[in-house]
């Protein structure tokens, strides 16, 4: 129960995905909490397809079956078959030496699951609102935050206030719980944008993902149920505005060059959507009673689709280490506490961080020396098995110390 003065254990600022996750998997722990969302809870259940997606590796898998979540959700998702990884040009197609990941090389199974985000969102609000630990506010903003003795306080737009042992900032890379902490961020703009959408096409994926480095900006064509693929197609900047701008016809006719025609004609399904992309990395992840987690503590290039999979570890890894504490009778809120979460992810973080930033300046340009030496790292690797099933291991989120949910164990 939470303490004298206190609303709950847990103030979780942030109900996108991190935030209902992290509140599912303290219930579990027997902690209390509040999620602060500051979308109105029908903006976030909307049932209509908006062609958003997210690629969750087979550890953020477990860790969905874990929360006891994932039996409800396996119906409406794709499998990963394999991911083929390979350098190109738009209008010429990919090189002939490419890096070829098959999901049979993993005992469980595929190394991944293609989940909409219409899915995964209606589930976890669901789960929330059904479970008694867990009190879910739609539509309320934080506008202030203290912290005291032995307690945190937020204050909400509506002058209302509300304490507990620990508040998390969950709230992406704007971060309010991170700017009111005065805890600052480091990184840099790629010049880039993402444009995201979903295509249906004429002949079947057969779960098969596919990476091509383009010069501009590497094009993820990932599967989706059916006939239809989830497209994360990265552009400089300037170009991708204007390309965003588009009706629907001059949108497909820029993406067809890139996209090829493996899988037949292909047309536009659900909204298209577009993301700057930058490096952004919190200075601190935690303060005495403060801590970040997903976006709010990291942001990384898309390029690897493991955005939202590296915020479930730091999830995981923050509830497993505040269960642990609580289990001992520690302040779930102390400054020790909450450094060994920071140890935890920070390197893990940090290495992810590190690949994906040289990999994008690697394959996002097209010297022709460096187009030579990368293609043949591809295929190179792809004739070393080792080499290749630690690369899957990463992919599927296997590798590194895994806190038990991702291990699909329970708290």
């Amino acid at each position: 129960m939470p303490g004298v003065g206190r609303d709950c254990d847990v103030l979780i600022v942030g109900g996108g995905l991190n935030g209902p996750v992290l509140a599912l998997a303290l219930a579990q722990a027997g902690l209390s909490s509040i999620v602060l969302d500051a979308q109105s809870a029908a903006a976030r259940a909307d049932p209509a397809f908006d062609g958003r997606a997210y690629a969750l590796a087979l550890s953020s898998q477990r860790l969905l079956a874990a929360l006891g979540l994932w039996r409800g959700l396996a119906p409406r998702a794709q499998p990963i078959e394999a991911i083929r990884i390979s350098d190109g040009r738009p209008g010429e197609g990919a090189s002939p030496l490419f890096l070829h990941f098959d999901g049979q090389e993993v005992d469980e199974g595929p190394m991944g699951q293609m989940l909409e985000d219409r899915f995964l969102r209606g589930a976890l609000l669901a789960a929330i609102d059904a479970e008694p630990a867990v009190d879910h506010r739609a539509g309320v903003v934080v506008v202030g935050q203290a912290v005291g003795p032995g307690a945190v306080s937020v204050t909400l737009a509506d002058g209302a206030t509300l304490a507990g042992s620990l508040l998390v900032g969950c709230d992406g890379r704007a971060s309010g719980v991170a700017a009111r902490a005065g805890i600052g961020r480091r990184g840099w703009d790629y010049g880039q944008i993402s444009l995201v959408c979903a295509v249906a096409h004429e002949r079947p994926h057969r779960g098969v993902a596919h990476q091509f480095f383009m010069p501009s900006g590497p094009l993820a064509i990932l599967p989706l149920p059916g006939e239809r693929s989830s497209i994360v197609w990265t552009e400089r900047a300037d170009r991708a505005r204007a390309i965003a701008g588009l009706d629907p016809g001059g949108y497909l006719a820029e993406l067809r060059p890139r996209f090829g025609d493996f899988l037949g004609a292909i047309g536009l399904e659900g909204a298209r959507w577009s993301y700057p992309i930058g490096l952004s990395l919190a200075e601190r992840w935690t303060l005495p009673r403060i801590a970040l987690a997903g976006d709010a503590a990291h942001g990384i290039h898309p390029l690897a689709g493991q955005g939202l999979n590296l915020g479930l570890r730091d999830v995981a890894a923050l509830a497993e280490v505040l269960a642990a504490a609580r289990r001992r009778g520690e302040d779930i809120g102390a400054a020790d506490v909450l450094a060994r979460y920071a140890r935890w992810r920070r390197v893990d973080t940090g290495l992810l961080a590190a690949a994906t930033d040289g990999i994008n300046r690697l394959f996002s340009n097209d010297n022709p020396l460096l187009r030579l030496g990368r293609d043949l790292g591809l295929g190179l690797v792809n004739r070393l098995p080792a080499a290749r099933r630690a690369l899957i291991a990463e992919a599927a989120g296997l590798s590194g110390t895994l806190p038990r949910l991702l291990r699909g164990e329970a708290l």
